[in-house]
C-alpha cells in the first residue's frame, strides 16, 4: 500500500504519544460518530510511540493510559480524540470530497421556500463559493449544511425542509413491498386496508421527493400512488 493512502494518527495524553496507521477517509467518518468498522479503517495491527521510528507501544503502557490493550478499543480512543497527520494535497482532496457531500446532503435536504421546489446543486456550490464559506474537516455533513444554509440564504433563498408523501400501495404490491418503502424515510403512519393495499405517510428530505417517487414506482411497476400532502 503506497504511503498516500494511509496516514498517522496520533493523540498525546499523560505525558505519552500514540499513533496507529489508518485510511484518512474512513477515519474521518469515525471522528464524525459514524458506524465504522475500526478493522477496515487501521492499516496494520500495533500501537506506536513513533510510527515513523517504528517504536511500538508496551501492553502495559496501554493498560495504563486507556485501561485495556485492546488494540481495536484503543486505536478508536486514538482516532477521535486524537489528530490526522494529513499532507496539504490529502487536506485539500478531502475537503473538497466533504465539500461534495455537503452540497449533496442540501441539495436533497433543502427547497426554494418560494415555490417549495428543490435547489440544483450547482445553485448550492455557487453561493459557497461567492461567500467563500469555509468547510471544516473534521465537521460532519449534517451540523456543517445547517449552519451554510443559514449563510447561503441571505442570497439563495432556502431552508431545510421535509416532505411528507401519502403512499398508496395496491394489494398486488403492499406486503411485497411495504419494507422497502418504509425505509426511504420516516413512516409517520400506516394503514392496512380490507382489499390488502396499504396506505403510509412517509416523511423525507424535501429535496428527494423526486428520488423517493421514482424508487416508489420502479418497485410497484409505476401502479402505487403518491401524494404530497404536506412540506415542513
Amino acid at each position: 500500500m503506497s504511503s498516500r493512502e494511509y496516514v498517522i494518527a496520533r493523540y498525546e495524553v499523560k505525558g505519552h504519544k500514540f499513533e496507529v496507521l489508518v485510511k484518512p477517509n474512513l477515519a474521518l467518518q469515525l471522528k464524525e460518530g459514524k458506524e465504522v468498522n475500526i478493522d477496515e479503517v487501521l492499516v496494520g495491527d500495533f500501537v506506536y510511540k513513533d510510527v515513523r521510528r517504528g517504536l511500538k507501544t508496551s501492553p502495559e503502557e496501554l493498560r495504563k493510559v486507556f485501561g485495556t490493550e485492546d488494540i481495536r478499543k484503543v486505536a478508536i480512543e486514538i482516532i477521535k480524540k486524537g489528530e490526522l497527520q494529513i499532507t496539504a494535497e490529502q487536506r485539500r482532496k478531502l475537503i473538497e470530497s466533504k465539500k461534495r457531500q455537503i452540497i449533496n446532503y442540501i441539495a436533497k435536504s433543502a427547497i426554494d421556500p418560494r415555490s417549495k421546489t428543490p435547489i440544483p446543486s450547482s445553485r448550492i456550490e455557487k453561493a459557497i463559493e461567492e461567500l467563500r464559506i469555509p468547510i471544516d474537516l473534521y465537521k460532519s455533513v449534517e451540523e456543517q449544511a445547517v449552519r451554510i444554509v443559514k449563510e447561503i440564504a441571505r442570497i439563495l433563498p432556502i431552508r431545510l425542509a421535509k416532505a411528507v408523501l401519502l403512499i398508496t400501495i395496491p394489494p398486488t404490491y403492499a406486503s411485497r413491498v411495504y419494507g422497502q418503502i418504509a425505509k426511504l424515510g420516516d413512516v409517520k403512519k400506516t394503514n392496512w386496508l380490507a382489499d390488502g393495499s396499504v396506505q403510509l405517510e412517509l416523511e423525507i428530505p424535501a429535496g428527494m421527493q423526486s428520488d423517493v417517487i421514482s424508487r416508489i414506482s420502479s418497485l410497484t411497476k409505476g401502479n402505487a400512488n403518491v401524494k404530497l400532502l404536506k412540506v415542513v
